[in-house]
């Protein structure tokens, strides 16, 4: 019998009618929560990312703000730009879409956003704070994740979970995330030894390499809630994700597939964060 599905299309139409609601009660006491969006350059994926989060933000009932900037802009010009964001009271989250043209040191762009208004949760002091359970924000994508789980009611704790992928963004704060929920945590690398047999143990199999289709159904531990992060295209121009699907489907228990699963939730928990700094500020205004 084929996996469930872990529908990431519906979970966030139900949490985005969620937010809409609390933006709109929350618009209603004064303060609408306002997210800016910087773009630098004209990368084409980076637009359409773009073009999705204002879009969702308008369904939201948070206000938005797109900052279009040419691809020489310095990076002094750029961090005077947030610098302004930063004081703008109608601002509450600030999120600068990655990449960054070569000449400008994303590391010093993403620190000069103030933590409050750090709506990506990359700040340094965030992913500290997530270290110790009390980040102001969860990153967007890890945040998905677990509301995912959290769906399907999948018993973390005491879980062996598995995490193929260790960057910053995604393989590093998932890993705290569900430590902190209590499953027992190994994180993998493209240097990991063997990989199928710590793949083949999880219960909670979490993946995000950026590598199409690189988990195959033998790498799979039978039952096991397969989460696949990846979001690849094809030569023949289809997506897949990092697991390959048509194969682990009839291995694991659970699986979200791509697109329509982890991708949608992402950007519905930048919506969740911007609403959770909007209401900060109007409790401390």
């Amino acid at each position: 019998m084929p996996a469930k599905i872990i529908d990431g299309n519906a979970l966030s139409k139900q949490l985005r009618t969620e937010i809409a609601t609390n933006s709109a009660i929350l618009t209603a006491k004064g303060t609408k929560p306002g997210l800016a969006v910087v773009l630098v350059g004209s990368n084409h994926a980076s637009q359409i990312y773009v073009r999705n989060k204002i879009k969702a933000c308008h369904d939201a009932n948070i206000y938005s703000e797109l900052i279009n900037l040419d691809e020489n802009t310095s990076q002094v010009d750029l961090l005077r730009i947030i610098h302004e964001l930063n004081e703008n009271p109608s601002i509450h989250g600030i999120l600068v879409q990655l990449p960054l043209p070569a000449h400008i040191d994303s590391y010093s762009v993403l620190e000069s956003i103030s933590p409050n208004k750090d709506v990506d949760g990359f700040h340094v002091a965030n992913a500290g704070a997530l270290m110790t359970g009390k980040p102001l924000f969860i990153p967007c994508t890890p945040y998905g994740c677990m509301k995912m789980l959290e769906s399907i009611e999948y018993p973390i704790r005491g879980a062996r979970a598995v995490i193929v992928g260790a960057s910053n963004i995604v393989g590093k704060p998932m890993a705290m995330l569900l430590l902190q929920a209590g499953a027992t945590v190994t994180i993998c690398n493209s240097k990991t030894k063997d990989l199928s047999a710590h793949t083949k143990e999880a219960d909670i199999l979490v993946v995000a390499t950026g590598k199409p289709k690189m988990i195959l159904g033998q790498m799979v531990k039978p039952g096991a809630v397969v989460i696949d992060v990846g979001i690849n295209r094809l030569p023949d121009g289809k997506l897949c994700g990092d697991v390959d699907y048509d194969e682990v489907k009839y291995v694991a228990g659970w699986i979200t597939p791509v697109p329509g699963g982890v991708g949608p939730m992402t950007i519905t928990m930048l919506l969740q964060n911007t609403l959770e700094a909007a209401e900060h500020f109007h409790q401390t205004r």
